[in-house]
């Protein structure tokens, strides 16, 4: 296995990445792009597990696996914004069919939670996506229903760091209605027919349960769903979880 640093450009923001690749030669192989979450907590480049552990596993069963920060998270510049962060997957995606490597009618996403989202909108409108698996995706974003204002919303991810500049965003009111132009219950029908599984956790804290049920009835076919008994939010972290996207992508891959 071979990995290497990546930057990629979205709307001239420089995006921290890195990219991992089976050492065979001479042959192409499915990928898969790793989609993050909105973070919780400030970047900490010494927190371990996560996502190069994820990708070295798909990269592991042969895949090339794509793991980036969106605008605003980790190094990555620029500020959250749900609309910036699909170009920066549409980013991620062109990065991936420019690469020999890529056997490019069999490149796959991966999103977890915030990054769930982008995914089925991205996936919904672009068919260089072959298929998506999503661990614990917000059927839509309703931050005031948590309790938040849009102010005290704003503050929370200045005080993550997702948020740096003082002057952002210029407008409140369109940036948080950009959460709202993603939310995946208005996209999730367009993906079919390439192959979708929603992973969730009966015990999610942050994104109810409720939401896959609702994002599953609204899809269309092939889906499949899977509800992972006790789990929480996090499921990045979960092996059950993990394996049922690994074992699934793989399965979808060699059709």
């Amino acid at each position: 296995m071979r990995n290497a640093a990546v930057i990629l450009s979205s709307d001239d923001l420089m995006l921290s990445g890195e990219v991992y690749m089976p050492d065979e030669c001479g042959t192409t192989f499915p990928a898969v792009c790793l989609c993050h979450g909105i973070p919780a907590v400030p970047y900490n480049p010494n927190e371990k597990g996560g996502y190069p552990e994820l990708a070295t596993r798909f990269c592991e069963a042969g895949f090339v696996a794509l793991a980036f920060n969106f605008r605003g998270a980790g190094p990555s510049q620029g500020n959250i914004d749900m609309v910036g962060w699909t170009h920066d997957l549409m980013a991620a995606l062109g990065f991936l069919n420019m690469l020999p490597e890529v056997d490019k009618s069999r490149i796959c996403l991966l999103g977890s939670s915030g990054g769930a989202a982008v995914s089925v909108f991205v996936a919904a409108k672009d068919h260089r996506v072959y298929a998506i698996a999503t661990l614990a995706c917000p059927a839509e974003f309703d931050f005031m229903a948590a309790g938040y204002t849009v102010d005290s919303l704003i503050k929370s991810f200045r005080d993550i760091g997702i948020i740096k500049d003082p002057d952002f965003p210029p407008s409140a009111d369109k940036w948080l209605e950009n959460f709202k132009t993603v939310s995946p219950i208005n996209y999730i029908d367009k993906i079919s027919p390439r192959p979708l599984l929603l992973i969730h956790g009966d015990k999610d804290e942050t994104v109810p349960v409720v939401h896959a049920g609702r994002l599953y009835d609204r899809a269309g076919v092939p889906k499949e769903m899977t509800i992972i008994s006790g789990a929480g939010h996090r499921l990045r972290l979960d092996e059950r979880a993990t394996k049922v996207a690994l074992d699934w992508l793989t399965e979808k891959v060699k059709k």
